[in-house]
Formats: structure tokens, sequence, C-alpha cells
């Protein structure tokens, strides 16, 4: 029979000091006739010294036991007969000896539980599942993995998918509770109410891991309901931090229960003293709306008594650090702990703690109170209870005698009792005093020195219990909301339950018994909840299986709870009043005798007043040396009812409170007992005959009360374990650790699953994992993984009791999976080896051919050598000839030009000779001439020279003194520069005066030509009045001559003909006067002209005089030519539009004149009436046609002009457009029909029609409008894009021209309101076009919006050059301009933050799948992840495809690009968006990828480094390689997963590499790196080198990089754009009438 030990068998050696070490079998020993009885020698190896070995020898039966049942040897091996060896437990695979779950080891013994927990504690992972269990391990030091990312991280996460951890058991819980109905209790499937239980011994981190869990259902966001995501909280009146205000108060209850339950122990430095059930109360919707806390047995003897070392309450020690002098004077405290006995117990060695602020503790305890409602004046009447408990213990009781003696004076009592409100004497009294009651008298008798001091410390628990109780419903009241409201909105809850863990010291008393007692009360509910879902788990899948039996404590029990158990006894002995110890411990050894008792039940040996449980973790042995006074634990009725009557209203207030609160809790219902002692006590009291309820009595009812909580929830575990006593950080004690293991019930819970099938594989996993260990040729597309799976068992387990097939998963008996490893492995190395066989041949004979061809090859080059050897030779003979009959040939030819050359030479001598003989004569005689020349010629200039040289002298003395003169003046005038400079002045003021001057001229003239046209029509009236007289006058002359008319009546007429007369030359002399003064009007005004001429003269002579002067000079010239260019043009333009003026009717007096208006666009300043307002005569908007402000889209001619514009000042009116009065055009380019005459009324009436123009811009240019396709190729134009900022510029500066300052506000809050939600009415990818186009226009309109306001803070003001528009309020149009800059500002970022917030979500889904899952590089594709390697052999079914891939991300990114680039945003916004989006990408990956289990291989970082290539190419070619900063630590971690990670050296390289990876990133990687079967795995002693490198006390060393999924960062809000006109331009297809129609009047 084959036997699981084997040569190479990996086992595992008890050792005295680490408990258990690795060796493997080195040889086995079997006898040959395989007899039970004979025996197995066994020689084993360790595996650190391979030459220390250890021969093991035991009978053959027990090897055939361990082979036959694996399991039956798996938790503690049995202990073998005397003389025999143990047989050595099994090791598990490598694969498994690291595992996250226990369950999944396959050989479950304690080495091997113990191996895997410690080795993932050496790497700092702390927690480990042990089947439905959380195992954690205290680390003793700070990790960086409960922040608020990691929280998120396991948001919706089912248990398993990440690392174990706290928060995976909370959310686990959340999402069982979700699925609950509602009514209470649990479902069948575990929905529903639930409970969290987490226990361990003291030190173990109990407190922080319920702490942790507690924020964690404070601050994770529902998966559910992602449109609450992020924002939830705040939207339901959170704050800032996202958590409401019962959230915050929860977490606020955590200080104040460790302040007053929580002390410094030997083993803990924060022990909770008490056990504590915190119920979260969850509503319909799944949000916490209040929470109910529990509190048990709490160490009431520790506020009187410290062992060594310990300290008491921390709150005492808060008080006394970090309470003010003066408060501390009140209360006659000191700053010295040792001053006072109840503090002093645990010795100078107790306080302070390292590492912990008492006084910063106390603030914060502070704060918590206030949190839940407790106000700073009740919080000093808490602690001013306090301090009379410190003062209550320095009561000084000595014996006199036989009686107790309390002095009188004794400063402590008499502080005591004043801050309690209670008579000294009378509390001095029944301290020392007894009385008895009988049926007819009362007795008092003294008390002894102890029994008073037991007195004086009972009152003082009693006190603080009731204090303790008080706060505890306090911090209820507050959190179940006003009146309970929270409590009746709840319709699920969630308990977490931090109890004490199993004790055992060496002395044991009444507080470990009750703590143990609970133990045992969870562990059967646990192994119970265990075997059930064991069981359900069996039914579910339908397949056979035999009851499992596991150890049920039920008797142990019974013992203690049981009728005429331990706790009857005890009470029972509690109520006598002789009633002692010892009796109670006779009574026990008396009664507990029965055989089912006696095996739990043990008295101790020599210790008679003692008895021993035999607990399921341990046996106990308890002292009862005082269980009685422990269990009465009572309060003198006498101080009970000093206490009730005390002055101090708080301190009844507190009694009051607690004993209603005891009534309430009371068991069965029973209003008569009290619990004085019990923590509360009675209110008053009945009778002799009511009994007070025992300690014990009511722990017990307490307990049932939670046992029924927790039977009627779904239960989670958490098992906390102290590594080790000294608390130092990351060091396990391997024995201590086993122990604790025991204790919580885990080994029990891997006993339950070994007795059935422990390790459960799904069809995938295990036949992805084993396919190999049957033959290809058996595989077939059509027999499924079922099919596969049920070959591979058939050929490997041969019984089939080993394992069992489900309807989804197999399940094996325990160390099955070690034997499948072991298959797997040998069947790889026979593969290799085959593939190394094949391999060996291919290529020995490639060598084979290689060798071959060369010989070939060395062969023919050998020959080659020989013959080109020949053709060599036989070419060196035909050249010898040919060389031979070319020499001689070359020497003929060399003498024959030798004898040549030398006949020339002698020729060309002779020659040259005869030359230069006639040359030199030649030369001769020139020279002779050319001195004779020379000579003559000099003589000639000596005499010139000499005679100007005279004159000259003559010259410069005159101009000397012409110069000295000039130089004179010169010096004067320089002495009068700043003359200059003011007679330029002048002479601009005087050119300005002039340009008034003949302005004023030229319209009197106008004037004067309509007076002489109106003196030329009297002139002709009065002519032909003048011929009409005559006329007459001749007619009266011939009728005079007739003698019949009468003498008088010629006397008249002659008369009338003389006044006729005298008026015409009165007349005719007007006009002559008239005549005069046009000429002498013209001849002025030529003289001025001249004057102008004459000074502009003088300017030249002075700019050509002083040099300083020349740049001022030139600019008074360029104005005066434009002033002239400008009346030219002015005179041009009278000249052509005559006519039309001439048809137009008369200007209207009060309207300024075109000449005037011209003179002031040009800046030139005229004399007007002062305006009652402040504002100044500027402009501060401009309305053209001309090009838009963005030169970036126009052409080259265009982008000149337009730079021009912008280059000119900002002077232009918006009625008067700066490209002059052109006749009004329609979006075509058509002409528009003329307009009104008057067209100011007419915008007015437009501007005051507010629903119509309500009504096209926030309809028609806002909601209706099409918004233009963006496109890199064919970008639509600038106009295009921004016209509707600039017909909302346009409305509001005309509003605010013609007064409308509250009208405007209207409407730009309608406006911003209507785009705002417009926006953000669009969802996901469809926000990206109309989020970009509208923060492109708001910005446009901010930018109109700051010129307005800059021009505002100048003095200036809208419409100050039309007389007819009406007054503004300046200081009101100011306060408008601010109010629409901060909306406009707080308008442009709820755009961007909604645009980016939709364009993350979308991107946030995409970044997993297409960048982490996604394998786009051929030959590196991984069989984990996304597909399956077996499926796709065989091409079974659809592999499982990313949702997403790179290309949906880089369409994305390119989306917004475009619009970006479109619609003409600027670069810096440009850089935000991307920048923020790659930054997403970056910490979204980063997170999944560093998060991932069984993923992070090498495979895997080349296939997400292809993918990072592919945004690098992306980044680069939009010139943005900044972006790629955002990947950094993605691209990092990608690198570390392909480095080598072999040696120390390889790591130190590592961390050179990976600089930007924090220490704790490193570590996570390397112990998450996934190795190949071909790949060596990293060693342990690396990975705790790893580990050691992260510092727990880096706040910078974060695990996960902070998401921003659901956050916006910062918006930089771009610099104003430069606007050199409003656009008119209105698209001919947008139907807004109204708003057309104001743009044709404004243009």
């Amino acid at each position: 029979m084959s036997s699981v030990y084997g040569k190479g068998t990996r086992v595992w050696l008890p050792d005295t000091t680490t408990g258990w070490v690795a060796g493997t079998v080195s040889s086995i020993t079997i006898p040959s006739d395989e007899s039970p009885s004979s025996e197995v020698t066994l020689v084993v190896s360790h595996e650190a010294d391979e030459s220390n070995t250890k021969t093991l020898k035991f009978p053959y039966s027990t090897l055939q036991a361990a082979t036959a049942d694996a399991a039956a040897a798996n938790i503690v091996p049995t202990t073998p007969p005397p003389g025999q060896d143990q047989l050595p437990p099994l090791r598990n695979p490598p694969l498994l000896e690291s595992a996250e779950d226990l369950a999944s080891l396959s050989n479950l013994n304690e080495p091997s539980v113990l191996h895997a927990i410690a080795t993932r504690y050496s790497r700092h992972l702390p927690y480990t599942y042990s089947g439905i269990v959380l195992v954690a391990l205290n680390p003793f030091s700070p990790l960086a993995i409960y922040g608020p990312e990691i929280i998120q991280a396991y948001s919706g996460r089912k248990k398993g998918e990440l690392e174990p951890h706290l928060f995976a058991i909370a959310e686990e819980a959340l999402d069982c509770m979700r699925r609950g109905a509602g009514g209470g209790g649990t479902d069948p499937t575990g929905a529903g109410d639930q409970t969290i239980v987490v226990s361990g011994e003291s030190g173990a981190g109990k407190t922080v891991s319920a702490k942790f869990i507690l924020r964690y259902f404070a601050s994770v966001d529902d998966p559910s309901r992602p449109e609450l995501s992020g924002g939830r909280r705040r939207e339901a009146g959170g704050d800032e931090d996202g958590m409401s205000e019962t959230e915050k108060q929860i977490l606020a209850s955590n200080p104040i229960m460790e302040a007053f339950g929580n002390a410094k122990t030997t083993r803990n430095d924060n022990s909770s003293r008490f056990g504590k059930y915190i119920e979260i109360l969850f509503d319909k919707s799944h949000e916490i709306v209040g929470a109910r806390i529990r509190t048990y047995l709490l160490e009431r003897s520790r506020l009187v008594y410290q062992p060594e070392a310990e300290r008491n309450y921390h709150i005492f020690y808060q008080l006394l650090a970090g309470a003010p002098s003066k408060e501390r004077k009140d209360l006659s405290l000191s700053s010295n702990p040792s001053d006072f006995a109840y503090m002093a117990g645990g010795g100078p060695t107790s306080t302070p703690i390292p590492g912990v602020d008492d006084a910063k503790e106390f603030r914060d305890t502070q704060t918590a109170l206030s949190t839940v409602g407790i106000a700073v004046e009740r919080q000093w009447h808490v602690f001013k209870l306090l301090a009379a408990l410190l003062h209550i213990g320095n009561i000084k009781i000595t014996q006199a005698r036989t009686d107790a003696v309390l002095a009188d004076d004794d400063p402590a009592l008499a502080l005591a009792t004043n801050l309690l409100g209670l008579p000294a004497a009378d509390f001095k009294k029944w301290t020392v005093k007894k009385q008895l009651i009988t049926r007819s008298e009362k007795i008092v008798t003294n008390l002894g020195s102890a029994q008073a001091m037991v007195v004086r410390d009972s009152v003082a628990k009693f006190i603080y219990t009731c204090l303790f109780d008080w706060l505890v419903g306090v911090v209820n009241e507050s959190l179940t909301g006003e009146g309970g409201e929270g409590a009746s909105k709840a319709t699920k809850f969630i308990g977490v339950l931090d109890i004490y863990g199993f004790e055992h010291f060496k002395k044991n008393s009444f507080e470990q018994f009750c703590i143990n007692w609970a133990n045992e009360k969870l562990q059967q509910e646990f192994n119970a909840h265990v075997f059930k879902l064991e069981q359900e788990e069996y039914m579910r899948e339908e397949i056979n299986w035999k009851f499992i039996e596991f150890a049920d404590n039920q008797a142990c029990i019974d013992v203690i709870e049981g009728k005429m158990g331990i706790l009857t006894l005890l009470d029972e002995e509690s109520r006598l009043p002789a009633g002692a110890d010892a009796s109670f411990a006779t009574k026990l050894h008396q009664q507990l005798t029965k055989p089912e008792q006696k095996e739990v039940f043990k008295k101790p040996r020599f210790n008679q007043n003692a008895f021993t449980i035999s607990h399921y973790a341990h046996d106990v042995t308890y002292d009862v040396d005082g269980f009685i006074d422990k269990n009465r634990d009572t309060v003198p009725d006498e101080h009970l009812a000093l206490l009730q009557n005390s002055s101090n209203e708080f301190l009844r207030e507190v009694l009051d409170a607690a004993l209603a609160a005891a009534n309430t809790a009371k068991p069965n219902g029973d209003a008569a007992k009290t619990a004085a002692g019990a923590g509360p006590g009675p209110a008053k009291r009945v009778g002799a005959a009511t009994r007070k309820p025992t300690l014990g009595s009511i722990f017990k009812h307490s307990l049932m009360s939670l046992m029924d909580t927790i039977n009627n929830t779904n239960v989670h575990y958490i098992r906390c374990i102290k590594p080790n006593e000294a608390k130092k950080p990351w060091d396990l004690e391997p024995q201590k650790v086993l122990a604790q293991l025991r204790a919580c019930g885990v080994l029990e819970t891997i006993r339950i699953s070994c007795a059935g099938y422990p390790s459960r594989w799904t069809f995938e996993e295990f036949g992805e994992r084993y396919y190999m260990l049957v033959s290809s040729k058996e595989w077939s597309a059509d027999m499924g993984y079922r099919g596969l799976c049920g070959l591979i068992l058939q050929k490997t387990l041969k019984d089939e009791d080993k394992y069992q097939m489900g309807l989804t998963k197999i399940f094996f008996r325990a160390g099955m999976l070690a034997v499948l490893e072991s298959l797997r492995t040998q069947r790889l190395n026979e593969l290799v080896t085959l593939v190394q066989k094949n391999v060996r041949r291919r290529i020995a004979y490639k060598q084979y051919q290689a060798l071959r061809t060369s010989t070939i090859k060395i062969q023919a080059w050998w020959r080659g050598i020989l013959a080109r050897k020949l053709v060599e030779e036989r070419k060196r003979e035909m050249a010898a000839v040919r060389i031979q009959k070319a020499a001689r040939g070359w020497l003929a030819r060399k003498h024959f030009r030798e004898t040549r050359e030398a006949v020339v030479k002698i020729q060309a001598i002779v020659r040259g000779h005869q030359a230069r003989k006639r040359a030199l004569e030649e030369r001769t005689l020139h020279a002779v001439v050319t001195l004779q020349s020379l000579f003559r010629g000099i003589t000639v200039r000596k005499q010139y020279l000499s005679h100007i040289r005279k004159v000259v002298v003559l010259q410069s003395q005159w101009r000397r003194k012409l110069a000295v003169r000039e130089l004179r003046g010169l010096k004067a005038e320089a002495k009068s520069a700043s003359k200059f400079k003011e007679i330029s002045y002048q002479l601009e003021n005087k050119v300005v005066e002039l340009t008034q001057t003949l302005q004023k001229r030229t319209a009197d003239n106008k004037e004067l030509g309509s007076r002489v046209k109106s003196l030329e029509k009297q002139i002709e009236s009065w002519q032909g009045k003048h011929d009409e007289v005559i006329a007459k006058h001749k007619t009266l002359e011939i009728e005079l001559a007739k003698p019949t008319v009468p003498l008088n009546q010629l006397e008249e007429a002659l008369a009338a003909k003389a006044e006729i007369d005298a008026q015409l030359k009165e007349t005719a002399k007007r006009v002559t006067e008239q005549e005069k003064e046009i000429s002498r009007l013209t001849e002025e005004l030529q003289a001025q002209a001249h004057e102008m001429e004459e000074k502009q003269i003088t300017i030249e002579n002075a700019v050509a005089r002083s040099a300083e002067d020349q740049s001022t000079i030139a600019g008074l010239r360029a104005e005066l030519s434009a002033t002239k260019e400008q009346i030219s043009r002015h005179n041009t333009l009278n000249a052509l539009t005559k006519n039309e003026r001439q048809r137009e009717p008369p200007t209207s007096p009060t309207q300024p004149h075109h000449g005037l208006r011209q003179l002031q666009e040009l800046g030139v300043s005229v004399d007007r009436q002062p305006s009652t307002s402040r504002r100044r005569n500027r402009r501060h908007s401009t309305t053209g046609t001309g090009p838009s402000g963005h030169a970036r889209n126009l052409s080259g001619d265009d982008a000149i002009a337009w730079k021009k514009a912008a280059n000119a000042p900002r002077a232009v009116s918006v009625m008067f457009p700066a490209n002059g009065p052109g006749r009004p055009r329609d979006s075509s380019g058509l002409p528009l029909p003329p307009i009104s005459d008057n067209a100011s009324d007419e915008i007015v009436r437009l501007l005051e029609n507010a629903e119509e123009l309500d009504q096209d811009v926030l309809q028609g240019l806002i909601h209706e409008l099409k918004i233009p396709q963006p496109s890199l190729h064919s970008p639509p134009s600038a106009k295009e894009v921004i016209f509707p900022a600039h017909l909302i510029s346009l409305i509001s500066n005309e509003m605010w021209k013609q007064g409308m300052i509250v009208e405007s506000e209207r409407f730009l809050a309608n406006v911003m309101q209507a785009i705002q939600q417009y926006v953000i009415s669009f969802k996901g990818e469809d926000i990206i076009i109309p989020g970009v186009f509208w923060l492109s226009n708001v910005q446009e309109i901010l930018s109109f919006i700051c010129i307005a306001e800059h021009d505002a803070a100048q003095g200036y003001g809208p419409g100050f050059d039309q007389s007819d528009g009406r007054d503004v309020d300046f200081e009101t149009y100011e306060r408008l301009i601010g109010i629409v800059k901060h909306d406009l500002d707080s308008l442009e970022y709820n755009i961007y933050y909604s645009f980016m917030l939709e364009v993350k979500k979308k991107l946030n889904k995409m970044v997993i799948p297409a960048l982490i899952e996604s394998q786009s590089l051929p030959g590196f594709i991984t069989s984990d992840g996304s597909g399956r390697m077996f499926s796709r052999m065989l091409q079974m079914g659809q592999t499982n495809q990313p949702t997403a891939t790179m290309d949906d991300i880089l369409n994305l990114l390119n989306k917004v690009w475009k619009c970006l680039k479109s619609y003409y945003m600027e670069e810096s916004v440009m850089q935000q968006v991307v920048t923020e989006l790659l930054k997403l990408i970056g910490q979204v990956a980063f997170n999944d990828l560093i998060m991932r289990r069984n993923f992070c291989s090498w495979k895997r970082a080349m296939q997400i480094q292809y993918n990072i290539t592919r945004i690098e190419e992306w980044c680069k070619s939009h010139d943005m390689p900044e972006g790629l900063l955002q990947l950094e630590h993605l691209m990092q971690a990608t690198k570390l997963l392909q480095l080598k990670k072999a040696t120390m050296g390889d790591i130190e390289i590592l961390f050179d590499v990976c600089w930007i990876l924090s220490p704790s990133q490193i570590q996570k990687l390397i112990s998450q790196y996934h190795n190949a079967d071909y790949e060596a795995p990293i060693s342990n002693e690396i990975l705790k080198a790893v580990a050691a490198r992260v510092k727990p006390d880096d706040k910078s060393d974060h695990l996960l990089l902070t998401p921003e999924t659901d956050e916006v960062g910062p918006y930089q809000l771009p610099p104003p754009r430069e606007i050199a006109g409003l656009e008119t331009y209105v698209p001919a297809w947008l139907n807004i009438p109204h708003v057309r129609r104001l743009a044709i009047q404004v243009s």
C-alpha cells in the first residue's frame, strides 16, 4: 500500500523553542511483512540544516491509520504510547503555505496553521481567514491600511475578492443587512440583522478592531446607490468630511467609553475593562439613523485597587493632567497621581503611558462629550464626582482595638462630602458603623477597620458604576435622537460585540469566572453556527455526507448556570448574612459530584478553597477568595439613603437615572427587586424581605439577553490574537498564539471542517489547475469543466470517499489537495522532461546540420583559394609583358620630351634677354618724364596750399567768433528747455482750442449761411414789394396827374412811399452788413489757419533746435496731421451726404453735433455741462461687425487686422460701431430694410419686453440651440461658437446703457440658471459637447464682465455718450458687476465640475477592464484574470472579454480634446482637464492593481506597460508629455513586477528604480506577486526584509492613492479674454426674432 510518507515528504518536527520546525523525510524503512506491530523507521532531516537529522520509530499500524485517514491527526496529533515517537504532521505544498484562508490548507494541523499565520504576519499581513472567522493578530504598530481609500476599495467587494481585512467582514455584514427585508431577524440566506463578534484576550486589539469597524460603517458608501456616492452624506445633512451628525456621535462614543471604561494593564495599555454591544441602526434606505450601546460587567474593583504596573481608569489621569489649574484648585486636585490612594496602587512605573498624552486625551474626551450632547457645565459636574471619588480613597480609617476610627478633621472626608453634597457626620457614622434590622428593633454595631474600608470602597464603586451607567444612557439617548426618533426609523441593525476573550492567570477570581462563562456561551453558539454553515453548504451542493460530530460544551455551561450549579450556589451563599468563601467552596465540592459533572468540575489537590473547570480552551482553577463579596458588591442602605438625599443635584440625577434603568432591566419584570450593588441599587428600601440581585444573577440575565440577540442575527466572527507579551511589533511567539487559537475556537472551526470536506474548489478552478493530469487525447470540447474534473478525479483519486462532486464545487477530504499537488508537480516534471528531451534533440540536430554546412563551406572556400591562386599567376605573367612594353615606350617618350624642352628653354632665355633690354630703356625714359612732371606739380601745389592755409586761418577766426555767439545763444536756449516744454504744452492746448474753434466756426458758418439765405428771401420779398410800390407809384402818378384825386389822398400816398423807401434802404444796409460779417469770419478763419501753419513751422523749428523735445513735438505733429485728415474726411463726408442730410429732419438741440462726436471719438475733450452722476466720459464695451476676439482661428490678414484692433484703445461706443455708420446686414450678408428713425426708443422697447426676451434667450439661445459639432479638420469659426456669449453680453450692455440695472440682474440670473440646468441635464458621455461649449461661452461672458469691472473701478460707466439715455446709479452698477462676476465664476466652476464628474464616472468604469484586465500584447497572454487557458485551448464557450478596451479610453480622451480645441478653450483649461483625467486613470489603475490577488505577474506587467505606452503616444501626439507624470505610480509598479527579486541586491535595485512608490506599496506588490509554475517563489527572508522597510511612524506612507472618482480637482480660471468687439452675428436658422431685432437696432 502506498503511504503518504515517503522520501521527500515535507513534514513538521516538534521544537522546544519555536514549537515546530520544517523537515523533509530522508528515508523510510517499512518492514517486509507489513505486520501492524512491526516497527517503521523514519529519518527526517531539518530543512534549515540537512546534516541535522532525527530518527522516528513507531508501529506500522500508526502509518496505516495515517494513510487511511489523513484527517485523523490534522489538528492535535494523538499522544503516542511510551517508547514510541509521534508521527510527524504533514506540511502543505508551497502553493498553500501562506494561504489567506486556513480552511483551504490541505493538511490542517497545528504547525501548518501556525506556519501560515506566522508567514503572513512576518510579511506585515495581520489578517487571515479561517473559514467564517477572521483571525486578526495585533501588529503593535500603526498600519496604513485603514484610510478612506482602503474603505472605498472594500466597498461592494465580496469576501475573498481582496486581502483578508476587518473591512471585508464589515462589508459582508453590510451586504447581508442590505439584503434583509427589515422585519427583524434573518432569513435562511443570512440576510437581515447582523452581529460581528470581536473577541480576544486583553491586548489583542479588540477595541481598535471594533473602532475601525464602526468607522467603516460611518464612512462607506452604498454601492447599490451610486447616485449618492461621495456626496450622499453632505446632501443628507452631513458636513465636509462626509459624515452625518449621528455617525459622528457614534464615533465620538468610543473615546468616552475608553476614558471611563478602559485602563492600562500589564498586557495592554488600553484594555477594555467591560464588555459592550453596539447596535448600529439603519433605516429602509440603509442610512445610519442611530445606535444603542449595551455594557457588561464593568470591572469595579479597579477603581479601588490596581495591580503592580497597572492604572486606574484613564479618565482620572486625564483629569489631573488636562484640567486647568483653576478648576483643579476648585476641586482640590493635584497633578501628581501618587497623591491619591485610588491611583497609587500600580506604583510609579504605571504612569505615564509611553506615547500617550493624557492632557490631549482629556481634551479629546471633552470634545466627544460635547459631540454627544453633554454641555461643558455638566461635564464639570461629572469631573466633580470623579474628584470626590479620589478624595474618598484618601479617607484614612485606623483601628482602635476592635473598632474602626475615622477622624473628624480628616481633610479628605471634608473634601469628599463637600463635593458630593453629603453631611460629613452621617457619612463618617455609617462608614465605621452598621445597622442590623430585626423584627422588633434596630441594632447599630461598630465595624473593624477592614470592614470600614470595604464600605468606603463600596460607596466609591457604587457611585462610579452609576456614573458609568448614566453616561451610557446619555450616549444612547443622543445616538437614538430626540425622543428616540432614530430608533423609530430603524428597520435593521448591525451589532458589534466587543467582549473580553478567554482568560487564564495564575490566580483567577470572580471576574475571570464571569468572563470565561460568557466565552463558553459564545463558543457554544459559535460551534453551532459553524456546524450549521457546513451542513447548509453540503445540502446546497447536494452531496452525500454524514453527520459531523463536534465537541459540545453544554456540560460545562450546565455546571456553571444549571440548576444547583456554581452560580446558584454562589447566590445562595451570598444571601446568607454569615456567608463565606470557604463555605461556598465546601458546598461546591459536596454538590457537584455527578459523573457528567466530574468531567467538567474538578477539585484541586492542594487548595480546598478553589475549584477547576475544564473549559473548551483550557482547564482553569478559580480561587474562591472574594467570590462572595464581589457577587454581593452592595452599598449599605444607610449610605444609599445619604446619596439619594444629597444636595448635589447632579449626583441625584445620576443615581435616579441609573436606578431607573436597573429597574427597567430587571429579570422577569420584578419591580420589587433592586440592584444596589450591581450597578444600580434600589430606589428605596421596600422591606427587610426584599432580595437584592447579585452581580452574578444580573450578569446571567444580561448574557441571556445577549445570546438571544445573537441567535436572532447572522453572526460574523473576528478573533483577535496577541502575538507576544512584550508588545513588540511584528514579533510572534508560536506557543502563545497556538494557545489563543485554541481559546478563541479557531482550531475548533478547523476540526469541524476536517470532519467533513474542508477543501472546496469550483469546477473551473480545479480544471484550470489540474487539467494536465489527464492526457490531451481525452479532452473534448463538449465535455465541459464538470466532465473534465470527473475524468481527472477518476484517474487520480481511486477512493471516491476522498472527494464529493457537488453542483458547483468539488469537496475534498483533508490532505487530498496535497496529493493532487504532488501528482501535478510530478506530471509537470514529466512533461518538462519530455519537452527538454525534444528540445535537446532539436538542438543537437541543429548543431549537426550547422557543422555539416560549415564543413562544405570550408571545402568550397579552400578550392576557391587554389583556383584563384592559379589565375593570379597567369595574370602576373601577362601583366609583366605589358609593363615592359609600357616602360620602354615611356623611356623613349621621356627622352624626346627632355630634348624638346631643352631647346625651348634656350630659345626662351634668349628672347627674354632681348625683351628685358628694350623694356629697361623704355622704363628709363618714362621715369625721366615722370620726375619732371612731378617736380613741376609740387612747386605749383606748394604755392596753392600756402595761399589756402592763409585763407582758412582767416575764415576760422571769423567762424570762431560767430560760433562763440551761437554757443551763447544755444546755452541760453538749453537753459530754457522747460520753457520749450511749456510752449509745446501750450501749443498742444492751442491746437485743441483751434480745432474746437474751427469746429465752432464751421457751425457758425452754417448758421450764417442759413441766415444769409433767409435775408436773401427777405430781400426778394422786399424787392417784390418795392416793384409793387413803384408800379403803384406810377399808377398813383398817373392818377395824381388827373385832377380828380383830392389833395389829402395825394399826401398820404407820398408819405407811404417815403416810408417804403426807408424800409428798403434799411434792408439793403442789413444785407450789406451780413455780407461784411461773412467776409470778416472767412478772413478770421483763414487767419487762424495761417496762424496754425505758422505755429506748426515754429514747432518744427523748435524740434530742430531742441533734441530733447523731439518725441513730444512729433506727437503733436502726428495729432495735428490726424486732425487735418479727420477734418478733410468730415468735409468729404458732408459733401457726399449733403443731399441726404438736407432731407433729414432738423437736429434736436439736445443731441450732440456729429462733428463734435467725431472729435470725441478721437479723444479730444470738449466743454459739456457737468453730470449729476460721477460717470466719466468713456465706454467699456464695443459692438462691431469686425472679427471676433479670438485671433487663433483667423486667417493671416484677419489676424493682422484683429491685432491692430486689439491694440487700439477701447473707445468705440456700443451704439456706433467701429467700422462707421454702415448699413446693417443680416446673417447672410444681405442689406436689411431701414430701421426706425428713433433707434434708442426701439431698443428700450425691445429690452422692456422681458417675456419675449427670456423666451428667445432661455429657450432659443440655450435649451434649443443646435451646438456646432466639434472637428479638428474643419472646426467651426469663432463667431459660430461664441455668438451666444456675445448676444447675452450685448443685451446686458444695452440694459446698462438704458439704466435698467435691476432688469439686467434678473436677466443674467435667469440666463446663468438656465445654462447650469441645461448642462447638468446631460449624463455620461453626452455632457462633453454641451459642457465644453457652454464652458467656453461662460468664459467669454466673464471676460466681458471683467472689462466692465475694470472700467467701473476707474469710474467709467456705460452709455455716457447718449444724452437721451437714463442716468445710472453707479453704486448699484458696481455692486451688480461684482455679483455677476462672482456668479459667473461659480457657474463656470459648476459647469466644469459637472462635466468633469460625468466624464470621470464614465472613465472610471473603463480604466480597470481596459488598462488592467485587457491583454492586447501577443505572446504574453496569461490564464488568470479575464481568460481561462483550458477553455481557450478547447474553445469551450466564450471567454469573458473586458467590457472596455484601450481604444475606448483613447476615444474618450480624443472626444474631450476635440471639443476643447474646437470650442476655443484656453490651453490652461485643456491642460487641467487632460491632467485630471490621466491622474484618475493612474490612481484607479494603480489602486486596483495593488489590491488584486493572484494577479501581479510579470506578464500582466508587460500587458499594462503596453497599454500605458499607448497613452504615452497619445500624450506626445497631443503635445502633452507632462501628462505621463500622473501615471508614474502605475509605470513604476509595472517595472517592479518585471524586475528580478531573487536576492537582497535585487531588492536594493528595485527600491532605487521604484523611487516614487512608498515602502508599504512595494511590500504589498511583492507580497502579492504571482509566481508562474516555472518561477522560483520569492523567499520568505526577502519578504521579511521588504516588510521591515515599512516604517510605522511614517505618516506619508499610504498604501493606496487617494482616488478622486467622485471629486473634481480645483479649477483654475483662465485669464480674461481680450474682446475687440461684441459680435452681433445671429445665425439665420436660429429662431430668436426678438434678439435678432435687437441686434439689428444696435448694429
